[in-house]
C-alpha cells in the first residue's frame, strides 16, 4: 500500500486532502510541519498543505523546504503549499493582482496536463483561496495551467518528481479534483 503524509501547514481544508488520500486507498496520516525530515524518509509521498492565504516565505513554514531539499520521494504543493515550493527552487512570489477566492477558471497551457493535471480539459472550475502566488515559475519547472488572474496554477519540475497547484483539489467545487490526487499517487507508485 501507498504511503502519502499530509504536511499541516494550517489550512483550512487539510484534513478533506487526508480524506481524499484515505478515500483513494493510501496509507495516510496528518503530521505537523515541525516534522524531522528523517521521520518522513521512508514514505512513499508528500502533500505540502495549503495554509494561511498571504505571507509565505521560508523561514515561516516550518520543514517545508527541508523536505524539498532532502526527500527524493514525490511532493506535491497545494496552495501555500505550491508557493514554498516555488520559492525553495528560485522562484518569486508576490500579491496577486486579483486575489482569488472561490471559483476560477483554470486553463490549461500545456495541454498535456503535464504529469499531475493529466486527464484535465483544457477549461474546467477550480476552487482559490489565495492573495498570493507564484509570479514567476523556477527555472526547471514546466506551467501547467493559469487563471483569468493568476499566471500559475500548476506546474511541474522536469526531471524531480514535484508538483505544485494553487488552486484546491481537494474541494468538492474543484472539477477533477480527484483527478490530481490520483496522477499523484501513480507518480508515488513509480
Amino acid at each position: 500500500m501507498v504511503r502519502i503524509l499530509v504536511v499541516d501547514n494550517g489550512g483550512q481544508w487539510t484534513h478533506r486532502e487526508w480524506r481524499v488520500l484515505k478515500y483513494l486507498g493510501v496509507d495516510t496520516e496528518i503530521v505537523p510541519r515541525e516534522t524531522p525530515w528523517e521521520k518522513l524518509a521512508d514514505v512513499d509521498g508528500l502533500v505540502l498543505s495549503g495554509g494561511a492565504p498571504s505571507g509565505v516565505t521560508l523561514e515561516t513554514m516550518g520543514e517545508n523546504p527541508t523536505y524539498l531539499a532532502k526527500l527524493s520521494c514525490p511532493i506535491l504543493g497545494i496552495c501555500a503549499g505550491a508557493q514554498v515550493m516555488g520559492l525553495h527552487y528560485g522562484g518569486t512570489l508576490a500579491p496577486a493582482k486579483a486575489p482569488e477566492f472561490g471559483k476560477a477558471r483554470l486553463s490549461l497551457v500545456d495541454e498535456t496536463g503535464g504529469r499531475i493535471l493529466a486527464g484535465f480539459p483544457k477549461v474546467s472550475t477550480v476552487w482559490e483561496s489565495h492573495n498570493d502566488e507564484v509570479s514567476v515559475v523556477p527555472r526547471g519547472f514546466r506551467l501547467l495551467a493559469r487563471s483569468d488572474n493568476c499566471a500559475m496554477q500548476a506546474m511541474e519540475h522536469e526531471t524531480q518528481p514535484r508538483f505544485a497547484v494553487q488552486f484546491h483539489p481537494e474541494v468538492e467545487h474543484t472539477e477533477h479534483g480527484e483527478t490530481v490526487f490520483r496522477n499523484f499517487i501513480a507518480a508515488c507508485r513509480m
